[in-house]
């Protein structure tokens, strides 16, 4: 059985650590945890995580945010990995910082990131893992908060955060989408 999770960022130094760019990091994590390193390939970086059985294939799209979809498309056809084996990492405005929310599909709202992968594969019947970014900027100020750096209040509490996102992401893939929802949605 495999699964593509795929976290959502921008490639780039400047970049490094925003908070739009909270799937990398959580990806970083998780394959630093498992001792897997991530090669480039075509559409991103991509590494191979085995997890009792089941063949993960992590992917860091290096195609911009806006064009997610790309890399998604192509990986899922290129591994064969059907649709509900998918999990996209995203951050989120709508949810406090570090709050963890696994959804089996919805709407994009109004991440382009979700917006092209949706638009791409012509559903937005995938699911997710929103990791929450919160949302204390001024009124339109949204881009330069989502592209700016984690503050030394959020560096703290960061670290255990990935690490349960990457708890839920193997959860996701040893004990399903409905199971992992009901273990993780209120931590």
């Amino acid at each position: 059985m495999k699964y593509l999770i795929v976290g959502l960022g921008n490639i780039g130094d400047e970049y490094r650590n925003t908070r739009h760019n909270i799937g990398f990091m959580v990806l970083d994590a998780l394959a630093k945890a498992s001792n897997i390193v991530f090669s480039d390939k075509r559409y991103g970086a991509v590494a191979n995580m085995s997890l009792k059985g089941k063949q993960l294939f992590l992917l860091k799209p290096s195609t911009y945010m806006n064009l997610s979809g790309n890399a998604v498309r192509y990986w899922m056809q290129q591994e064969k990995i059907p649709l509900e084996n998918i999990l996209i990492i995203v951050d989120d405005l709508a949810l406090p910082l570090g709050t963890l929310r696994l959804k089996g599909k919805g709407s994009d709202a109004g991440h382009n990131g979700l917006k092209h992968i949706a638009a791409t594969l012509g559903t937005q019947n995938y699911s997710r893992l929103r990791f929450g970014i919160g949302n204390d900027f001024p009124k339109g100020g949204q881009i330069d908060f989502v592209l700016g750096q984690f503050d030394d209040e959020a560096q703290k509490i960061l670290p255990e955060r990935i690490e349960l996102a990457g708890e839920i992401i193997k959860s996701f893939c040893l004990a399903g989408l409905n199971n992992t929802m009901n273990q993780y949605n209120n931590k």
